[in-house]
C-alpha cells in the first residue's frame, strides 16, 4: 500500500511527493525534525514535541510554517489514512528551497519546508528487545556542540550506528571528556543502588521528550533520580542500565563494551520504568 505523506501543505501519495534539490536540507542539514509515536491509534507526547520543535525553529531563527493545532490536525490525518495503530510520525522542517546554493540563508521571505510521513510499526510496545535488552559500545562523541537543537546533521550517529553493528551490538554510547554523553538516537542512564543517574540537561544533549516524562514518572513512583555525567567504568560497573526514547521508549542495555550490566539481563528499575511510561502514556494519548 502507497503511504499518504504531507508535503507542504498538501497530502500526496509518497510516489508523488517531491522537494527542490535546492532545499538547504538536502544541501546543508539546515533543517529540524521530531518523532511522535502512534500507540493504538494516538499520539503520544504531542504536546512535547510541538514545544520542542519551536524551540529548535526558534535555536535555528527558523520561521515555523504550520500552526500547533494544524500540525496536531496533519498528524492525526496521516495516522487514520495510512491506518497507524503503531508506530511512528516523522517531521521535518528545513529552511526552504533558494533560487539557488548558497551558504547565506535565503530571504526571510522564502517558504519553509515541511514535511511529515508515517512509519507502520505493528508490535512496537511489545518490543522482544525490551525483553533481552541490548548491547552497547561507547565511541567518541564528534557530532557538534549544539546538542540540544534537534537538528537533521545525523550523518555521525548513522557511523555510530553502523560501528555497533559491525561490533556486533545494537548501538553506541557516546563519550566525551571521559563522560557518556547519550545514545546515538537516544538518552542513557545507569542505576546503581536504586538510584536512577542520568546526564543532566545542557547543549551537550538532546533534551529528549521521553527522558522528562520518565524521569517525571520516576519521581512520582518514589524513585531516586540524579542529574549529573557518568563514566564508561561506571556504566560497566552499574547494577543496570537503559535508554529512553521516543521510538524505543524505556530500553534497558544489558552489556556495554564486551562487559556484561549488572545481571547481563533487563533489570527491575528498567522493566518497571517501561510499563509505567507505556501505561502512563496512554492515558493521556491524542
Amino acid at each position: 500500500m502507497t503511504r499518504t505523506v504531507y508535503v507542504n501543505g498538501k497530502y500526496l501519495p509518497e510516489n508523488e511527493a517531491t522537494v527542490s534539490i535546492f532545499d538547504r536540507g538536502f544541501l546543508f542539514a539546515d533543517g529540524v525534525y521530531e518523532v511522535t509515536s502512534v500507540l493504538d491509534g494516538k499520539l503520544i507526547d504531542f504536546d512535547g514535541h510541538a514545544r520542542r520543535l519551536a524551540r529548535s525553529l526558534g535555536e535555528l531563527g527558523m520561521r515555523n510554517p504550520i500552526a500547533t493545532e494544524d500540525l496536531l490536525e496533519v498528524h492525526r490525518e496521516l495516522v487514520r489514512a495510512n491506518g497507524i495503530v503503531e508506530g511512528l510520525i516523522y517531521l521535518q522542517i528545513t529552511r526552504g528551497a533558494a533560487a539557488d546554493r548558497d551558504f547565506a540563508y535565503p530571504s526571510e521571505d522564502t517558504p519553509p519546508t515541511i514535511v511529515l510521513f508515517t512509519q507502520n510499526k505493528p508490535g512496537l510496545a511489545d518490543s522482544p528487545m525490551a525483553k533481552t535488552g541490548i548491547k552497547v559500545i561507547s565511541i567518541e562523541d564528534q557530532r557538534w556542540a549544539r546538542r540540544d537543537i534537534k537538528t537533521v546533521q545525523l550523518l555521525y550517529p548513522s557511523m555510530g550506528k553502523m560501528m555497533a553493528k559491525a561490533a556486533g551490538c545494537d548501538d553506541a554510547w557516546m563519550v566525551e571528556d571521559g563522560a557518556v554523553t547519550e545514545g546515538t538516537s537516544n538518552n542513557a542512564y545507569i542505576v546503581k543502588g536504586g538510584k536512577i543517574i542520568t546526564r543532566h540537561l545542557s547543549n551537550d544533549i538532546l533534551h529528549g521528550i521521553t527522558r522528562a516524562a520518565v524521569l517525571r514518572f520516576a519521581r512520582e513512583a518514589q524513585m531516586e533520580v540524579e542529574e549529573r555525567a557518568f563514566t564508561v567504568a561506571e556504566a560497566q560497573d552499574a547494577d543496570e542500565a537503559f535508554f529512553t526514547s521516543a521510538s524505543a521508549f524505556v530500553m534497558p542495555v544489558v552489556e556495554l563494551d564486551g562487559a556484561a550490566i549488572g545481571t547481563g539481563a533487563p533489570g527491575p528499575v528498567a522493566t518497571r520504568l517501561r510499563e509505567i511510561y507505556l501505561d502512563e502514556s496512554r492515558k493521556v494519548a491524542i
